[in-house]
C-alpha cells in the first residue's frame, strides 16, 4: 500500500468554518450534509486560484471533511409528522401572480477541513499559505454556502509539516485531531456495502447493490423469538432495532457518464464552451461518521478525486476502509505468531 504521506510535505487545518446556507440536496435519493464532491471541488477551486498567484506548484493531495454542528432549515407544519424545507418566496411576477417554487434544501454548517499539500514549505512559509487560503476561502462558495469570518486564535488556520516517518506524523496527528473534537469525520465504507451485499445475495440472489444501501440506511425492525418458559404456552415475539456497525449514511460520491463525450462546443446551453461535455447521474456508496480519535493517521481522513473518462466516471475516493483492512490484517498476522510461538 502507498504511503500518502510521502507525497505530502504539509497540512493546512481551516478549523470551525460556519458556512451559511449550503446545500442540503446533493443527490437524487438523499439529503442531509452535503456530499465529498461539493468539498473536493471546493478545495480544487483554491488550488486554481492559489496557482494563478504563483503559491502553489504541485497543489493539494486531498481533504479531510469533520462536521461540529449541522442545522438543517427545515420545519415541521401542524397536525403533521413529516418535515418540511423553509423555502424563500419569490417577488410576484409582472403579472401580479406568484411565480412557481423550486424547492431548495439549505443547511447551516460548522466544519473543519484538512487539507494535504504537496509543496514543500518551511513552518513559516507553511502558516502564511494557510493564511492566505484561508483568506481565500472566505470569497469563495462552499457547497453552495456562504463561508462567514470568524476572528479568533480558535478559528485560524494553521500549518502542521508531515515529517514523512511514521513516528512524527502520527505524533503530529495525535495533536492535530484534538483540534477536531467535539466532531465526527465523514469516511467511505464502500467494504461495509459490499459485505452485506453479499450476506443479502445468501438469502435473495437478485439482491442490488443499491438494495444493501438502502437496507443499511434506513431503521429495521427484526422479530426476536423467544421460547415460551413452560410448556402449553406460545412463544413470545418481540421486535427489536437491528443495530448497525457505526453510524452509517448514503452518501453520492461523484458521477458516471451515460452519453459520449461531446467536444467542446457541440452540446448547445452548456456551462462552459471550452470543456468537454458529457451528461451523467450520480454514484453513491456508503458512508460512515467516525469520532476523530478513532482515526489513528490522517491518510483516513483525506478525500481525493478520481476521473476515468474512457469509461466515463468522475468520483471522490477515501482510504479509510484500506487501513482498516490493512489494521485487522496485522492484527490477526501478530495472534497466529503468538500462537505458533
Amino acid at each position: 500500500m502507498n504511503n500518502l504521506s510521502n507525497n505530502l510535505s504539509g497540512l493546512i487545518l481551516l478549523p470551525r468554518l460556519r458556512v451559511q446556507n449550503a446545500n442540503a440536496i446533493s443527490g437524487p435519493l438523499s439529503w442531509g450534509f452535503p456530499s465529498s464532491t461539493a468539498f473536493t471541488g471546493f478545495v480544487h477551486a483554491l488550488e486554481r486560484k492559489l496557482k494563478q498567484t504563483g503559491l502553489l506548484s504541485d497543489g493539494f493531495a486531498g481533504v479531510g471533511i469533520i462536521c461540529h454542528q449541522f442545522e438543517p432549515q427545515v420545519s415541521q407544519p401542524a397536525g403533521r409528522r413529516h418535515k418540511v424545507f423553509c423555502l424563500s418566496r419569490n417577488p410576484v411576477g409582472k403579472d401580479g401572480g406568484a411565480p412557481a417554487t423550486i424547492e431548495e434544501g439549505r443547511a447551516h454548517l460548522e466544519i473543519s477541513l484538512l487539507i494535504g499539500v504537496r509543496d514543500y514549505f518551511s513552518d513559516t512559509e507553511g502558516q502564511y499559505l494557510a493564511e492566505d487560503l484561508q483568506n481565500a476561502a472566505y470569497g469563495m462558495r462552499l457547497a453552495g454556502g456562504s463561508p462567514l469570518y470568524r476572528p479568533g486564535k480558535r478559528y485560524a488556520a494553521s500549518w502542521h509539516t508531515v515529517a514523512g516517518n511514521v513516528a512524527d506524523d502520527t505524533a503530529t496527528f495525535r495533536k492535530l485531531r484534538r483540534r477536531l473534537l467535539p466532531g465526527f469525520a465523514l469516511v467511505q465504507r464502500d467494504d461495509l456495502l459490499k459485505a452485506h451485499l453479499a450476506e443479502m445475495r445468501l438469502a435473495a440472489p437478485a439482491s442490488t447493490a443499491l438494495d444493501a444501501l438502502l437496507d443499511l440506511s434506513r431503521l429495521n425492525f427484526d422479530p426476536v423469538l423467544t421460547p415460551a418458559s413452560e410448556a402449553g404456552k406460545p412463544d413470545t415475539v418481540d421486535w427489536q432495532i437491528r443495530k448497525k456497525p457505526g453510524w452509517l449514511v448514503p452518501l453520492p460520491i461523484g458521477y458516471a457518464g451515460i452519453s459520449d463525450l461531446y467536444a467542446p462546443g457541440q452540446v448547445a446551453n452548456t456551462r462552459d464552451a471550452s470543456t468537454p461535455f458529457r451528461f451523467v447521474e450520480s454514484l453513491y456508496s456508503l458512508g460512515e461518521w467516525v469520532s476523530p480519535h478513532r482515526i489513528q493517521c490522517f491518510e483516513q481522513l483525506l478525500w481525493t478525486q478520481e476521473a476515468d473518462a474512457e469509461n466515463g466516471i468522475y468520483r471522490c475516493h477515501n482510504r479509510h476502509a484500506e487501513f482498516i483492512s490493512q489494521d485487522s490484517t496485522e492484527s490477526q498476522t501478530s495472534t497466529q505468531e503468538q500462537n505458533h510461538g
